[in-house]
């Protein structure tokens, strides 16, 4: 039976439910539990036969002669119900079978019982219609076998898929962790705008809108960094906002156009103590998503329990490469990259090349929580450089899993230092290198007036 037909015979049970005299879309409802608590509650309820009301959606019917069982999902769970033509009377039962299918949303009125293979249930005395589903649910594994049609149908997965539904949750309880712990130390949560007329502190092409009031083309944020940089300089000394940041670049599995980010930042302080700060704060959010610090990733076991190693970029690379980067020029670097078939692009500059060599022959090997720290400075224009070896700056990446999982820095905070980093930037993007950041004027000025020694904890650009 084809779709349409299926939604042709839904639409004839609406109308029968409708001229019975029922509402199928009520505004209200009258539940009394989820499932969750008629199951926790059962035998204090069941020992008084206490009439409950349970709502929710049909997810499977199965008749047997005069009796119907369904299985029922609500936001906490499934419960079954159980519905018998000698208790409900025949015309009542006849109507719940003609005009109910899964998918569709009830109110159930009953009392609990056990039934003899102990699954807690309700028997059914009154029902009725929340809202009636005109399209059937797809089976799960033929309906929804497209990542692509998984993906642009999200509330199909989230339907089908309990698994996906506990993402959800844990996304929450993730972004709560870390916003709760930076507020009981002292960090201010704050608001900034989502429009910019320059874009700003990241590598990345942004998404171009138009302000009609204004007459001229504005930018989405691609980062939210400059904006609470700003704010530093205004005064305060530890802030942090959790907000959407837009991207216009490809994606994949670790990027989308519009994310939520994670950003603080903290004067007087530099990214030896971030280092600190970072490992206690993650440890305290993977120990609240997950109940603890050992982890499971594509089959392998990752401790996140004892102290992270702190490893030089470059000691790395050349360990794993078997040649000294910091010794090789630019053209040898892009040599190196099309011998390995990363496919660079002409205009890379000598930092941009290490790094994609980096990212594309070494990282995803890094399975255990390091700190991988100081690269190259071409790739961080923000960031302070090292003292003792200026080609290089004193940032610092969480990566494990194969992908760097949050980085931030002794921030930049020369003004004439930040000057010459973004005319070198702009230089880039002259050269045909869209995701070379554009030279803020107005940050600039706010350097002048002076911004004192801090760090950040950007979230993974």
């Amino acid at each position: 039976m084809s779709l349409e037909e299926i939604r042709k015979i839904r639409l004839d049970k609406l109308e029968t439910v409708k001229k019975a005299g029922f509402n199928p879309y009520p505004a209200a409802t009258s539940r009394t539990h989820s499932a969750a608590q008629a199951v926790a509650a059962f035998s204090e309820l069941s020992q008084v036969n206490q009439k409950i009301v349970l709502a929710g959606r049909v997810r499977s019917l199965r008749e047997h002669g005069g009796s119907t069982f369904a299985h029922v999902e609500d936001g906490t769970g499934l419960i079954q119900i159980y519905f018998k033509k000698d208790e409900l009377g025949e015309e009542r039962y006849k109507f719940f079978l003609e005009n109910f299918d899964v998918g569709d949303f009830i109110e159930a009125v009953g009392v609990l019982f056990q039934t003899k293979k102990g699954e807690i249930t309700l028997r059914v005395s009154d029902f009725k219609m929340l809202a009636k589903s005109l399209l059937p649910l797809p089976e799960k594994w033929h309906g929804l076998t497209d990542v692509e049609e998984r993906l642009r149908k999200r509330y199909l997965d989230l339907i089908m898929a309990p698994e996906i539904r506990e993402l959800f949750v844990k996304k929450n309880i993730f972004w709560q962790s870390f916003r709760n712990y930076l507020l009981e130390r002292g960090f201010m949560e704050v608001d900034t705008p989502a429009l910019e007329t320059v874009p700003g502190g990241a590598d990345a092409e942004p998404f171009v809108t138009r302000y009609n009031a204004l007459d001229m083309d504005v930018y989405l944020r691609i980062s939210l960094e400059l904006p609470l940089k700003k704010l530093i300089v205004g005064g305060f000394e530890k802030v942090f906002e959790i907000g959407k940041i837009f991207r216009n670049e490809g994606i994949s599995a670790e990027h989308l156009q519009d994310y939520l980010q994670l950003e603080f930042y903290w004067a007087y302080a530099d990214y030896e103590t971030l280092m600190e700060f970072v490992e206690a704060m993650y440890k305290k959010m993977i120990q609240d998503v997950t109940g603890g610090l050992v982890t499971a990733f594509k089959g392998q076991t990752i401790d996140w329990s004892g102290k992270w190693p702190r490893v030089d970029y470059f000691e790395l690379a050349n360990r794993e490469l078997g040649i000294d980067l910091e010794k090789q020029s630019r053209d040898e670097l892009f040599a190196l990259a099309q011998k390995h078939n990363l496919n660079p692009e002409p205009h890379l500059g000598w930092g941009r090349l290490v790094d994609l060599i980096f990212k594309k022959q070494i990282r995803h090997k890094l399975v255990q929580p390091i700190f991988l720290m100081n690269p190259p400075v071409e790739i961080e224009p923000l960031a302070k450089r090292l003292e003792n070896n200026p080609r290089k700056v004193q940032r610092v990446q969480v990566v494990a899993c194969g992908t760097e999982l949050g980085k931030g820095f002794s921030e930049l905070n020369d003004p004439i230092d930040q000057r010459e980093r973004f005319e070198e930037q702009m230089k880039l993007r002259e050269q045909g290198d869209k995701e070379a950041q554009r030279l803020d004027e107005d940050f600039l000025i706010a350097l002048e007036y002076g911004m004192r020694t801090l760090t950040n904890k950007p979230g993974k650009n």
